[in-house]
């Protein structure tokens, strides 16, 4: 075997144990897995039960269904937030990090095991949630399934969760600190922007903002004072996230466990 096959079957093996290991942290550490579960359940709850109370009585909600499909998203979003945060801010703040860094002493690889998990548990509670989402919204109120938006939305829907995470994880990495990045986090994507987004002053440079952005490509409807097209947004949060994520990665080199 040439040295080059066998470090890269040395990375691999590495890899593989990275991930097993975040796995088990996942499966055993309640506060992990909990809350992927609550906003799956806020999701798909709080949408279907708007769409039962409202149906087609909001004029809102039916001239842009995205609206009222994602809605429930408004509140998943914070459960998905403070599952990205404890995914790795837990560690700064019982200083276990050191001991993650010794069983993995490559953080690049340490990191992106933390990252890969969260993406693929992330990308879980985006599919399922998006389908609850749409089912729970069609029994209430009907003929969305033809529209020409359905799959951009539902894409977007999947997606989201995904790009929050990462985002989210890679800031509290560049913070090191749990309580730093939920006190950050938590208020500014479920009451800070979304508050900021109906200031006309502000509204935008708001519209710039990662939440913002990404949940302008779940509506179906445009809207003249955005900027920027549906895809155009879904790509804007993307940028936040790959940036947050890169930012985490030299942080997480840079400073002492």
């Amino acid at each position: 075997m040439s040295t080059a096959t066998a470090t890269t079957a040395t990375t691999a093996f590495v890899l593989r144990n990275a991930l097993r290991a975040e796995r088990i942290k996942l499966t055993t550490l309640r506060s992990l897995w909990i809350t992927p579960l609550v906003a799956l359940l806020l999701t798909v709850g709080f949408g279907t039960a708007v769409a039962a109370a409202v149906g087609t009585k909001d004029d809102s909600l039916t001239a842009d269904p995205g609206l009222g499909i994602h809605y429930g998203l408004n509140f998943g979003q914070a459960a998905v937030v403070c599952f990205a945060v404890l995914l790795l801010g837990q560690e700064f703040n019982t200083r276990m990090i050191g001991v993650s860094l010794t069983a993995v002493p490559h953080r690049g690889r340490l990191y992106g095991a933390k990252l890969a998990l969260g993406a693929a548990v992330a990308l879980g509670v985006g599919v399922l949630g998006t389908a609850g989402s749409f089912i729970g919204y069609a029994a209430f109120v009907p003929d969305i399934w033809d529209a020409p938006a359905l799959a951009r939305s539902a894409t977007a829907g999947v997606l989201y969760p995904v790009l929050l995470v990462v985002f989210c994880l890679g800031l509290t990495a560049v913070l090191r600190n749990l309580t730093a990045a939920m006190g950050l986090l938590l208020p500014g994507v479920f009451l800070l922007s979304p508050l900021l987004s109906g200031v006309p002053g502000v509204r935008h440079a708001v519209q710039f903002l990662p939440d913002r952005a990404g949940q302008y490509a779940l509506r179906y409807a445009d809207d003249p004072q955005v900027a920027y097209g549906h895809w155009t947004g879904l790509l804007i949060m993307a940028l936040w996230a790959a940036a947050a994520a890169y930012g985490g990665l030299r942080s997480l080199r840079r400073h002492a466990a």
